[in-house]
């Protein structure tokens, strides 16, 4: 691609949500994406790697299909697999590189990534961490051009991580923690994640009850049937105190 060849690029994103493997996004935020993807947003799905092996997956081709299901029942406009290696997964310059050419061809304003380390789990979540971050750096850094194959430079406008850690409530320190609204997409979710059957067979099914439970929790704490913690990974700002916390004004008393 040339340095002026601007018009080759996609439609761009709004959000894009980045995962180790496939069904990271799905088990985090998938409430909160499905709710964007219905707001009218323009939706994408990072997956830095195929996730396999696994030991009950024949391969990678069946874990994309279900990649692919359950990012048509979410709703997502766009999901890309990055040649990045599951098990072997580590922040490297390489990385870093690949994951910031997708957010130069797609500029999105907000991306979503993992929280923190997901102890007595996966490894890679913790690299895909690092990773996500540096490439939000990297995709606005200019004079690098050949090293991003002459995308253009773009600058991503909002961070916010996702706590994966089910097993986990600790949370990391960020800009400030809220708690995003998935009342209305919480059956989505869980649907997505059923399409993983090579992940998730019945004798797995706890992992149902307790995203189910946490959500539930999650959701009540904050006045809502179901929700999502999310971080901001910068301070949060608002313009309107009263109108944020309380919506609109009460009429006064007959």
């Amino acid at each position: 691609m040339t340095a002026d060849a601007t018009h080759d690029l996609p439609e761009p994103l709004d959000v894009i949500a980045v995962g180790a493997h496939p069904d990271d996004v799905e088990i985090a935020c998938g409430g909160t994406l499905a709710r964007m993807v219905r707001q009218g947003l323009r939706v994408g799905i990072v997956d830095l790697t195929d996730g396999e092996p696994t030991p009950l997956s024949p391969g990678p081709a069946v874990r994309l299909q279900e990649a692919a299901a359950a990012a048509k029942v979410l709703g997502v406009q766009v999901r890309e697999t990055l040649p990045l290696a599951n098990r072997r997964l580590f922040d490297s310059f390489e990385s870093r590189v690949e994951l910031a050419k997708v957010f130069r061809r797609f500029r999105p304003q907000l991306v979503l990534g993992i929280a923190d380390k997901t102890p007595m789990a996966s490894p890679d979540h913790w690299q895909a961490m690092q990773i996500t971050d540096a490439a939000v750096f990297y995709s606005r850094l200019t004079k690098w051009d050949e090293t991003f194959e002459h995308l253009p430079v773009h600058r991503i406008q909002r961070q916010v991580w996702y706590p994966l850690g089910l097993q986990n409530f600790s949370l990391p320190d960020g800009g400030g923690q809220f708690v995003s609204d998935i009342s209305d997409t919480l059956d989505s979710k869980l649907e997505a994640i059923r399409c993983y059957k090579t992940q998730f067979p019945p004798e797995k099914d706890r992992v149902f009850r307790l995203v189910e439970s946490q959500n539930r929790l999650c959701g009540t704490s904050a006045g809502f049937d179901a929700g999502e913690m999310l971080i901001c990974a910068t301070t949060l700002g608002l313009t309107d105190v009263f109108g944020t916390l309380c919506g609109h004004r009460a009429g006064n008393p007959l």
